[in-house]
């Protein structure tokens, strides 16, 4: 298995300290709904305490409006009476204005913020990566166009991964119970048949695929436990890796872990 290897430390550490000196870039961070909106807030704090970007934007569904103070950073797109994204041309516009966009989570689980999420995402041409529920709700609606595309990055568990492959009805099944190898043939051939990367957790390992190339890392060997990888900062640091390491998206997405 010439395409999957292993790795116990950051053989990427140069890139680490190859950030940018002045400030660079916009990363949108997009999620939240009225019932719960702190992972986005919490994500953008820590992407504008941590990196030297431009700006870190929070985008969320404009029924928070009057709920929030009047912060910088903050950007609305239009919502649903229940406090969703209810709105696809106003999200996709907000997305726009950004470098980079995360997809963070806590959307409302409904069939109408489901089909504004996927249509912006769908507009949207900027680089993109999808974690947490984001995953679950754009599976609904995933298309091979969005998986097609070289610039999304997938931050998904095993189970929701599954929901991917099978939503685009790919022939094999992913499996929690699946031996590692065995994922990692999967994922090498999905890749080769998708510009996706795809960034998953399995058995203690974090695995990064993408053009059919597949490694892992144990977990241990990272800053993260299995819960803290899923609380959003993972995702900020694999998106603004990526954004500062243009052409390197296996290596800045390994180092982003270290």
């Amino acid at each position: 298995m010439d395409y999957f290897e292993k790795y116990e430390e950051n053989p990427f550490e140069d890139l680490k300290w190859n950030l940018p000196e002045q400030k660079s870039g916009v990363i949108g961070v997009v999620g939240g709904s009225m019932g719960n909106f702190r992972t986005s807030v919490k994500v953008t704090e820590f992407l504008n305490s941590n990196y030297q970007l431009k700006e870190a934007r929070t985008i969320l569904p404009d029924a928070l409006k009057s709920k929030l103070p009047n912060l910088p950073g903050l950007v609305f797109a239009g919502s649903t009476e229940t406090g969703a994204f209810g709105d696809a041309e106003s999200l996709k516009s907000a997305m726009d204005a950004t470098d980079s966009n995360i997809l963070v989570g806590d959307f409302s689980k409904n069939a109408i913020t489901a089909r504004v999420v996927a249509s912006a995402v769908k507009d949207s041409e900027k680089p993109l990566l999808i974690t947490r529920d984001s995953v679950d709700l754009l599976a609904e609606n995933m298309t091979e166009e969005l998986l097609m595309r070289g610039d999304v990055i997938i931050l998904a568990s095993i189970a929701q991964l599954a929901r991917v492959l099978h939503a685009v009805y790919y022939p094999r099944v992913i499996l929690l119970s699946s031996p590692l190898t065995q994922i990692a043939e999967t994922l090498h051939k999905f890749t080769l048949s998708y510009s996706v990367m795809i960034v998953t957790f399995i058995n203690g390992q974090i695995m990064v695929a993408k053009n059919g190339i597949v490694k892992s890392m144990p977990l241990e060997k990272t800053g993260y436990t299995p819960l803290t990888m899923w609380g959003g900062e993972l995702a900020a640091e694999i998106a603004t890796m990526n954004l500062f390491n243009p052409g390197k998206p296996i290596e800045a997405t390994i180092s982003s872990l270290f």
